[in-house]
């Protein structure tokens, strides 16, 4: 049964600025941005060609779709600020961190990935050229879906933050962070760099990075539901331990912290701009979301 029979038809493209366009809005003109990048051992055309590259990819796409699509195109700073229907299919044009950037602020819709730079991504989650991407637009019903994890945090004041790759709790600023947080192994105050909750599909970020500075073996993979969980640089003192500073979190297990500073902030997936500020007393509870993300494959 085709799910998108009889609905109204809407692309919503997602894309981030190109290094030109960024640099260009800093530097006004192409011979300053020249200058600039000479100084620094790189060139322009070396810049202009991805930027061409991604362009065409989004060209490729949009002119490709009927006449009588509604399409919106999204930039990933206005994420928060944009209202996605349920009966949208999503493209993401850019790089893996792009669907993830976007999956917090969805409820079921289908996500395409699409590299518009082959070999300079890593293609975890934009699997799809510009061609594919558009045959998968066109016919959503026919895609083979993946059904990725979340994990989401709620705070005890019903506010909530969802992360595709992982969510972060911490302070604002470089204090340490004050808690004391519950697991299936015990309880423990804590002070420290703040507490990091990872998917299956952020098994190749962040908490890969803590993981291999650890020694740890055996994150949860792409289609795992299982949640890794990791303390940055907790601190010895009289009141402050260091048991507690990683594990994982099944399905139906919830990592609880409890606020013991001013103010911390929780934020997911690397955008820190769209985040969550909790303080002292507040209880916080983490586990795996209600609403994976479904990308095709």
């Amino acid at each position: 049964m085709d799910e998108y029979k009889g609905q109204r038809r809407r692309a919503v493209i997602v894309h981030r600025r190109t290094e030109l366009e960024e640099l260009l809005d800093r530097h006004v003109t192409r011979g300053q941005v020249e200058f600039f990048l000479a100084s620094r051992g790189r060139s322009l055309a070396n810049v202009q060609s991805s930027h061409d590259r991604i362009t065409q990819a989004r060209r490729d796409v949009v002119h490709g779709l009927p006449n009588d699509w509604v399409v919106a195109d999204v930039e990933r700073a206005d994420l928060d600020r944009f209202l996605f229907a349920p009966e949208d299919v999503i493209a993401v044009i850019g790089q893996d961190g792009l669907v993830a950037n976007v999956a917090k602020y969805l409820a079921g819709q289908l996500v395409i990935g699409i590299d518009p730079e082959p070999g300079h991504n890593a293609g975890v989650l934009v699997r799809h050229d510009a061609v594919e991407g558009l045959d998968l637009l066109l016919q959503p019903a026919s895609a083979k879906v993946a059904y990725l994890a979340t994990v989401e945090l709620r705070a005890d004041s019903g506010e909530t933050m969802v992360g595709l790759n992982e969510v972060y709790l911490g302070q604002p600023t470089h204090q340490s962070a004050r808690y004391v947080i519950t697991t299936e192994s015990g309880r423990e105050r804590q002070s420290s760099s703040g507490v990091i909750v990872a998917t299956g599909a952020g098994s190749t970020g962040w908490s890969a990075s803590l993981a291999h500075d650890r020694g740890i073996g055996g994150l949860p993979t792409m289609t795992d539901w299982t949640l890794a969980w990791f303390v940055r640089e907790a601190w010895p003192s009289p009141t402050t331990g260091v048991q507690l500073t990683s594990g994982l979190l099944s399905l139906d297990q919830k990592l609880t912290i409890e606020v013991e500073s001013d103010e911390l902030v929780a934020f997911s997936d690397g955008i820190e701009s769209d985040r969550l500020h909790v303080s002292w007393g507040q209880s916080i509870e983490v586990g795996t979301g209600q609403n994976p993300v479904r990308l095709a494959l």
